[in-house]
């Protein structure tokens, strides 16, 4: 009877670990997911939002400010617009940029603005794939995660 319960227990703790690493996985993935939509969704959804060039004119504290030019029917030049401050941001660099409504902030547009936008899950995927190499055991479907984020980095450092 004391080695049918010990295995019961085994088998239950087995379920109870792949379950725990199931959910910090998709946990670390949604959350990725979350963070980037935050930026995201102003490149993705642009209909009726102010598209333009932001003429970099100063960079300080991880923010870089500068002059938006419209390119967008209806939109309004403005003197100071800021962005957060990115690799290869410097002075005098000319950068496409998306206003996000009712503010003073932008983010980068065009394709370099998709990837950029989605670096928080680039790195997201990197950590499930830890996860679900380590804790599930799925050594080829980790290996696929982590190249898909390795991929979403890449990309957005070639471009950006």
């Amino acid at each position: 009877m004391p080695a049918a319960a010990s295995a019961r227990a085994q088998a239950f703790m087995g379920a109870a670990r792949t379950t725990a690493m199931a959910a910090l996985a998709v946990l670390l993935v949604v959350v990725g997911v979350w963070t980037s939509w935050a930026d995201a969704q102003h490149v993705l959804f642009t209909k009726g939002r102010e598209r333009g060039t932001l003429t970099v004119t100063r960079c300080e504290d991880n923010r870089c400010e500068g002059r938006f030019e419209p390119l967008s029917p209806g939109a309004r030049a403005r003197a100071k617009v800021t962005i957060e401050e990115s690799i290869g941001t410097e002075k005098g660099a000319k950068l496409p940029v998306v206003v996000k409504p009712g503010s003073s902030q932008v983010v980068r547009g065009a394709g370099a603005g998709f990837f950029h936008a989605w670096l928080p899950l680039g790195g997201a995927l990197l950590m499930a794939a830890v996860v679900v190499g380590g804790g599930l055991r799925l050594t080829r479907v980790a290996w696929g995660v982590a190249c898909a984020g390795t991929l979403l980095l890449f990309a957005a450092f070639v471009l950006g």
